[in-house]
């Protein structure tokens, strides 16, 4: 985060202006938009942007800039609007000296705060920023929101800031009160408002008020995360994500998928790797149920699909046996997620008619498996937590009658922005493997379609 986002308040507060042509127009507008008495400083200026200062009961000041032209101990917000590198230079580093917020148009190197592109639904405000380094894209994502959040929004935000003392007092737990609100802004209350009924909407709310009538018990979301591409998350998930109010997590669930999951939810990590368990399984079952039955939305967020590998039944099982409401949504599990990000399809007409997912997971250094099972040709093996055992997997299928041959891949940290294809044999991947540092996760995916990943591939990752 290169910039903290801050919504800054000017009403009735002095900034400062320098500069008078269509650059300081633009910013003329938005400060005199949020209050601001604004003073302008310029030698010339157009029409417009003296109108809107002199409107804002800001003074007019024709001259070139200097130090010494204006005390700038008295603005609480510096705007540089000027074309003169020189000016924009001094003016930045004299308000830094005196932490003074400063604001030099198309140069973020000499900001201490940025204009974002604002959406605005007053009261409801909401802001777009690149850190000044790709304004053209911010926009577009603003009117991307813009097509998204109706104008009327912001009567709905009005219409809740009229209860929101109201409703502190009638419902004083702020967990609870968190989901009345929720209730309101989402249902019908929300739609009445939006249609234009305010008063049917208020009659309704202040009856849902008087009845407590809010959501008290406890649910589990066990959501798959999929293999760590935030963009392959379903709609589902995210709308669960963002009820949560706990969120356990694994250590496959990566940091911008957190990034999507409400920010002012409790994360407890619960994540598990080879000889170290943070959380015992046991113990993350009560964990659930205990946070469950303590009224709590609960957010179990697992990498990939719950119920493939993941003991997603496991952590059911007890809030069943328990009466406790639970959903499933399932992820986009690793074998689809990183096989198509690396150019594998798991099954081709021309390769393989069948799919076999595997858990490569070694105990006591022994994979115990029907291995001749596993020697068809006309299918593909995707072992999960294949590396630690990937020497035993590739001179077991050949020991059992697989031609050494037969190409094999292993996907390191699929989806993600470094992913590392390994492509080889049964003969020779694990030597491939050793001569590279290789870190899991990792995917092994073994047949005759491995050999299509050159041909097929089209993921550009940061490592490759």
């Amino acid at each position: 985060m290169d910039y903290f986002p801050l919504f800054f308040k000017l009403d009735g507060r002095k900034a400062l202006l320098v500069g008078g042509g269509d650059v300081a127009l633009r910013k003329a507008r938005l400060l005199c938009r949020a209050g601001a008495q604004v003073d302008l400083l310029a030698e010339q200026s157009l029409p417009e942007v003296t109108a809107l200062c002199k409107q804002s009961g800001g003074q007019l000041l024709v001259q070139p800039w200097s130090e010494a032209a204006v005390n700038l101990n008295e603005y609480v917000l510096v705007v540089a609007a000027t074309d003169d590198e020189a000016v924009n230079q001094e003016l930045s580093v004299l308000c830094q000296q005196r932490n003074l917020p400063v604001n030099v148009v198309d140069n973020p190197e000499l900001c201490t705060v940025i204009t974002p592109a604002i959406i605005d639904r007053s009261p409801l405000m909401i802001a777009v920023a690149s850190g000044g380094q790709a304004p053209v894209l911010a926009r577009k994502v603003k009117s991307l929101i813009e097509t998204l959040i109706p104008g009327s929004y912001g009567k709905l935000a009005q219409f809740a800031a009229g209860f929101r003392d109201r409703i502190k007092q009638g419902v004083p737990d702020m967990e609870l009160r968190r989901r009345f609100w929720e209730n309101c802004l989402t249902g019908d209350i929300a739609e009445k408002v939006l249609a234009g009924n305010e008063e049917q909407a208020e009659q309704q709310l202040l009856a849902d008020l008087a009845q407590q009538k809010v959501e008290r018990g406890g649910e589990v979301y066990l959501v798959g995360a999929g293999p760590g591409d935030p963009d392959l998350l379903t709609f589902k998930a995210l709308r669960l994500m963002q009820k949560a109010e706990v969120v356990l997590y694994d250590r496959l669930v990566t940091q911008p998928i957190l990034d999507m999951v409400r920010k002012d939810a409790d994360f407890i990590y619960v994540g598990k790797q080879r000889a170290e368990h943070a959380v015992p399984q046991k113990r993350i079952n009560e964990m659930l149920l205990e946070y469950a039955q303590q009224g709590k939305r609960v957010l179990r967020l697992k990498g990939g699909d719950p119920f493939i590998f993941g003991r997603g039944a496991e952590e059911i099982e007890l809030l069943s046996e328990h009466n406790v409401a639970f959903q499933v949504v399932p992820g986009i599990t690793a074998a689809s997620g990183c096989a198509s990000y690396a150019g594998i399809p798991l099954t081709h007409r021309d390769f393989s008619q069948s799919v076999r997912f595997i858990t490569g997971h070694v105990k006591d250094g022994v994979l115990d498996f029907r291995w001749k099972e596993f020697v068809e040709d006309s299918q593909t093996l995707v072992f999960y937590m294949g590396l630690t055992g990937l020497a035993q997997i590739c001179s077991k299928l050949i020991e059992h009658g697989k031609d050494a041959q037969t190409p094999a891949a292993l996907v390191e940290r699929g989806t993600q922005p470094d992913q590392r294809v390994h492509l080889g044999c049964l003969e020779n991947l694990q030597q491939i493997v050793e001569e590279k540092e290789v870190h899991a996760p990792t995917l092994l995916i073994i047949g005759g379609v491995v050999s299509l990943a050159n041909k097929l591939a089209w993921y550009q990752s940061s490592a490759e």
